[in-house]
């Protein structure tokens, strides 16, 4: 029974151990800050023009999920402004998406998610704005790095 139960823990452990991580760049002129939020708020990140912000993709027991909140305002997540929320689920699969809350704190700028791997698809707002109503979810392996570039120079 040890062995069956071992074997076992260490199945459901093994998707975890080969994900990959969950990257912010921030290619703006100005400071980004963000949080990390699943079951709980992590610590205020500060991301400095030409600096990038990076968490091992993992999975959340409470909320299933995670959230990064980027807003351009320090005190953002507790003020009320616009935030860009870059989001996961860690699963047999990961899935990634891009949507604002409050606004569009990047409007005007080139938002893009890249998948490191060439045959996931690639999440790109133009102008810092969803083009479409709906959601635009992607999947990918878990073994994937992501990168939601800020202000990027094109899609």
């Amino acid at each position: 029974m040890y062995i069956i139960t071992t074997v076992l823990a260490s199945a459901a452990l093994a998707p975890l151990a080969l994900a990959g991580n969950a990257v912010v760049e921030n290619a703006c002129a100005d400071p980004v800050y963000l949080w990390s939020v699943g079951g709980s708020v992590g610590e205020r990140q500060t991301v400095d023009p030409g600096t990038n912000y990076t968490e091992a993709l993992h999975y959340d027991d409470i909320s299933g999920g995670i959230a990064i909140k980027i807003t351009r305002s320090e005190d953002g997540l507790y003020d009320g402004s616009p935030q860009t929320n870059f989001q996961y689920s860690l699963t047999d699969f990961l899935y990634y998406d891009l949507f604002d809350v409050y606004g569009d704190p990047f409007s005007g700028h080139t938002l893009v998610v890249n998948p490191s791997i060439d045959t996931c698809n690639k999440i790109c707002w133009g102008e810092g704005i969803r083009a479409t109503a709906t959601s635009q979810t992607e999947s990918c392996s878990t073994d994937a790095n992501i990168t939601l570039t800020l202000c990027a120079d094109s899609c």
